[in-house]
């Protein structure tokens, strides 16, 4: 079930998830970043520099390797939170992740993000935007 986050809100995310891996979706760069709901913090990581298919093994990769209860996927809008494409690829990427791991996948409105994180100077911005999107969802747990 994907469940689409604005700020504020308060959602039901089952108590036994606490740890999260967020994307923040490109096509052609995904931004990745770790955390936790006891913290309420995330931590940036690599960003996925790949499409297609290639996107999904280094996907995969992580996922293994880090064991997370859900997944979280950054969904853009346009500033008046009208959909556009990049929305339906997001939601379409969203899909594919559970389709392929099986976890809980919960959506969170991303819009700014990016912005936000070229203006704290962000080295990464792909990364820390999936950082931003994460610790947005996780402020939003009761």
């Amino acid at each position: 079930m994907s469940v689409l986050v604005p700020v504020p809100f308060v959602l039901e995310v089952p108590a036994h998830c606490q740890l999260f891996v967020a994307f923040d979706f490109g096509q052609k760069r995904t931004g990745v970043a770790s955390g936790n709901r006891l913290t309420r913090t995330a931590t940036p990581q690599a960003t996925v520099n790949a499409e297609g298919d290639a996107r999904f093994v280094q996907i995969a990769q992580r996922i293994h390797e880090w064991q997370p209860d859900a997944l979280v996927v950054g969904v853009p809008f346009h500033p008046d939170g009208v959909a556009h494409e990049n929305t339906a690829r997001a939601q379409k990427f969203a899909r594919q992740l559970r389709g392929r791991h099986g976890l809980p996948v919960f959506e969170v409105d991303e819009r700014y993000t990016t912005t936000e994180a070229l203006s704290l100077g962000a080295k990464d911005a792909d990364a820390a935007s999936a950082c931003l999107i994460l610790e947005q969802f996780l402020r939003s747990l009761p």
